[in-house]
């Protein structure tokens, strides 16, 4: 047991020297730039936004820059529009990149499509060197290995029968027209490498790659992923890579061809897969996991942020109720995690809740008001058309009532328990349900003199108020506070009587009182 047990020491130890020593080496860079490179495939999912935003934080602890380049190499899964909506989503949440495909740049273009000349004067270097031939393998020959694969029982693997070919059958092939892809002549790495995550990390460690030699140029004429991140990471002049821990095994390639290239490597950190709060993958059929799901939800985006740094570490401190520019201080790459982030769904309410009450107590109360006007016009329609909880200045009362700490987003305003805030009720339906009690008439119109002389509007002396006048008049308290909720709300059920009324305050409360009392008058004569 000695052995292992030295051995495993002195990797451990080489770890934290390589780690140390790659820090050193970065953190005296020219200056700090970052990418996020996502595909034209679809909507931007919590787990690239949590890739964008760490790397946006990087970037700007260490005043450096932060690039978006479109990886669209792919043309037969790019969605129309999807470059032109996930700008548009960076920009609500605020992470704005230096340099984009709308941005520019001076180390531009942004969008991969439009750099192929810059792939094919790349392959032509590593054909000229030896790192890369051509294949002219058909694809039923592939396919052939595949299913010989299959049936052995392990993974498909390219037996790089074009690796040999002699000049003289390559020259031929092309003359003729032969289709061909390009390949990479890959070789294992031979030395490990450190991720500023996850520490020393060996080939064997992510899992050895058993595909053979893979292809870096398609028959298309566009480059594949592998080979276009790298040339792009190296003229764009990324100096750190902070990508998704699903990657992982992608990175023996990539520096693989660094050293075809001669080209230093940026520095890479892998970021710990986001998992459901059960430890399942997310998955692009959840529909609360895209970033524009949250944003139809009327969500704060500092709110998102927020719930995505909840997860997998990398702040000094709470980044509760902070938004995008004060985390910026609180990131530390060294803090972040190497196990699965789970989400804490439970968690996303109270945050939103934090920025909704610093909005409203700041610049953007009017801002909050007039959207609460239009939520609740719409949502209500015509039972509100022409109703005084439209007015402003009533809106701005219920927000200062429900915000204490009684709502986290502007949507609960529209609960059923709620309702009554903003439904006048239906007098015939107050008119029927009154008329079960004989003593409504007295009880309302005893209450409305009460609460004319209660100077403080507040659940406490409403409270009061209520039970003394109760006693007085020998009432069922039951019977009592079921009446009165009638009149304020037409509803069983709900918050208790007082806290009703200074919800709707001592005018609204005073009008429904009253009209109650008029359809009794109404229905008596």
């Amino acid at each position: 047991m000695a052995l292992p047990m030295r051995k495993s020491r002195l990797f451990y130890s080489l770890g934290i020297y390589f780690k140390f020593h790659l820090k050193l080496r970065v953190s005296y860079h020219d200056s700090v730039r970052v990418r996020f490179a996502p595909s034209p495939t679809g909507m931007l999912h919590l787990g690239g936004l949590r890739t964008a935003l760490f790397n946006y934080l990087f970037a700007k602890s260490k005043n450096g820059n932060f690039v978006l380049r479109i990886e669209d190499t792919d043309q037969t899964r790019k969605v129309p529009k999807a470059v032109e909506k996930l700008e548009d989503v960076l920009q609500w949440t605020g992470i704005v990149p230096d340099e984009s495909p709308t941005v520019g740049g001076p180390y531009g273009p942004y969008l991969q499509s439009e750099r192929r000349s810059l792939y094919e004067k790349s392959v032509e270097t590593l054909l000229k060197s030896g790192h890369c031939y051509h294949c002219f393998c058909t694809e039923r020959r592939l396919e052939m290995l595949r299913k010989d694969a299959a049936k052995r029982g392990e993974p498909p693997r390219y037996d790089n029968k074009c690796r040999y070919l002699t000049e003289e059958e390559v020259n031929e092939n092309l003359e003729q027209n032969i289709q061909s892809v390009i390949r990479f002549k890959y070789e294992p790495l031979e030395s490990a490498w450190t991720d500023l995550v996850y520490g020393l990390m060996h080939e064997k460690s992510v899992g050895e790659s058993l595909e053979g030699d893979f292809i870096v140029m398609k028959t298309d004429g566009f480059p594949t992923y592998h080979f276009a991140n790298v040339v792009d990471d190296h003229y764009m002049k990324i100096s750190h890579v902070l990508r998704g821990e699903e990657w992982t095994i992608s990175t023996p390639k990539h520096l693989q061809m660094y050293k075809a290239f001669g080209w230093e490597p940026p520095a890479y950190a892998h970021l710990p897969l986001i998992v459901n709060s059960d430890g399942t993958k997310l998955s692009k059929r959840q529909g609360d996991i895209t970033v524009e799901y949250f944003r139809e939800q009327n969500y704060d985006p500092n709110a998102i942020l927020n719930y995505l740094t909840t997860v997998s570490g990398a702040f000094k401190e709470s980044t509760e109720g902070k938004t995008l520019g004060e985390m910026i201080s609180m990131f530390s790459l060294d803090n972040v995690t190497s196990h699965p982030a789970r989400l804490q769904p439970e968690k996303l309410k109270p945050l939103n809740g934090h920025h909704l009450r610093r909005q409203f107590h700041g610049e953007q109360k009017q801002q909050i008001v007039n959207k609460t006007q239009e939520m609740v016009q719409k949502h209500y329609m015509e039972r509100v058309a022409n109703s005084h909880v439209l007015d402003l200045s009533y809106i701005e009362h219920i927000l200062t009532w429900a915000l204490v700490s009684r709502i986290s987003h502007l949507e609960d305003l529209l609960s059923n328990s709620l309702n009554f805030i903003w439904v006048i009720p239906d007098q015939e339906k107050v008119k029927s349900a009154l008329f079960k009690d004989k003593n409504s008439e007295t009880m309302i119109k005893g209450t409305i003199d009460k609460l004319n002389i209660v100077h403080t509007f507040k659940e406490a002396p409403l409270k009061e108020t209520l039970m003394c006048f109760c006693k007085e008049q020998g009432f069922k308290t039951k019977h009592y506070m079921t009446a009165l909720r009638n009149c304020l709300s037409e509803q069983k059920e709900g918050p208790p009587v007082a806290e009703m009324m200074e919800m709707l305050g001592k005018q609204e409360t005073l009008k429904r009182l009253q009209s109650a009392s008029d359809s009794l008058n109404t229905g008596q004569t």
